[in-house]
């Protein structure tokens, strides 16, 4: 089975940190949040994915294309690179890998992370969209059902009809009935919100043909999309699977964190919820509720509720701050 993954969104919610990092290869916790997607899948889905097809920006470089081929590598799965040379919509994005709409097919869209207590089968369907119960649907696509099976798809229902919101997680038992769909939308200019071609709309055309639409609920779907999200799911990952630590010189450790591989702190207090990625040196600091990205330095500061880059400096700085790679702030 493949697992098509539309990435070439430039992410502007979570700048500066995506000027140098497409969003879903940000860290939570030491694992790329493109990574646990598909390992989510390993765990909770009854089929194995031996493909991951990856629809880039036409900007992103070898560089990246290294780090996701590393990734399949490790996820035992073929990867394949598809260009995306406009953003027209998600329905656009997923027809960026034409080429590879054949035969069973996932899609998902990697800016929210999921979880299942239970496995996900998509025996005896055409299609499968992932749901998840929320408090307020009108602020989402939700999905209307019968039972087990989808009858319809509403997009920010005005009133109650569902509250099942799609996270953006499809099956597809036959990928080119969905190429089909989306061509149409393509050759007749049907386009919906923001004037793009939007996916819910071929799922609309497949469904009035007849094919048989089955619901997958999750139990979590943690959002990644702005700073704040991303902070705020880091801190859920960390409680739910709290990670082990070493003890550092005079340092005071408030789980739950996670400490990756080679990092060096001394005379410092960490935690709660604070993720520190390999190789940073953190030295007389105070740092909580914050993302510190791989061979970041911290010396003499105070940092709470930040995202700090790769190879970024601190010095002297107290507060809420969020820079970018190789980045430095020094407060007097």
């Amino acid at each position: 089975m493949k697992l098509i993954i539309p990435m070439a969104g430039r992410g502007t919610r979570v700048r500066p940190h995506s000027h140098t990092t497409p969003k879903p290869l940000l860290p939570v916790a030491g694992t790329m949040i493109v990574e646990r997607i598909v390992e989510t899948f390993g765990r909770t889905l009854d089929r194995t994915i031996d493909e991951i097809v990856y629809i880039l920006g036409p900007d992103f470089g070898q560089e990246i294309k290294d780090t996701l081929k590393k990734m399949s590598d490790r996820q035992n799965a073929k990867a394949t690179f598809r260009v995306q040379h406009e953003a027209l919509g998600t329905a656009h994005a997923v027809y960026s890998a034409k080429e590879d709409l054949d035969g069973e097919v996932i899609i998902v869209f990697a800016d929210t992370l999921f979880d299942s207590y239970d496995k996900v089968s998509v025996e005896d369907a055409d299609s499968v969209i992932w749901l998840k119960e929320v408090e307020d649907p009108s602020r989402f696509g939700v999905a209307v059902h019968e039972g087990n099976k989808i009858t319809d798809f509403v997009e920010k229902p005005s009133e109650p009809i569902s509250n099942l919101a799609i996270i953006g997680v499809y099956y597809f038992k036959e990928g080119n009935d969905l190429q089909k769909e989306i061509e149409y939308l393509l050759e007749n200019r049907v386009t919906g919100h923001g004037d793009e071609y939007q996916l819910t709309d071929a799922l609309d055309r497949l469904l009035k043909d007849g094919k048989v639409f089955k619901k997958a609920t999750v139990d979590e779907w943690l959002d990644c999309g702005t700073l704040p999200a991303w902070l705020e799911t880091t801190g859920e990952i960390l409680k739910k699977e709290k990670h082990d630590y070493d003890s550092y010189e005079d340092t005071i450790i408030h789980p739950p964190v996670f400490i990756g591989d080679d990092v060096d702190i001394n005379g410092s207090e960490i935690g709660p919820n604070v993720s520190i990625e390999a190789g940073s040196t953190i030295h007389n600091s105070t740092i909580k509720n914050s993302i510190i990205q791989e061979q970041a330095t911290i010396e003499n500061s105070d940092l709470e509720k930040s995202t700090i880059g790769k190879h970024a400096q601190t010095k002297r700085a107290k507060g809420t701050f969020h820079i970018g790679d190789h980045s430095i702030i020094k407060q007097r």
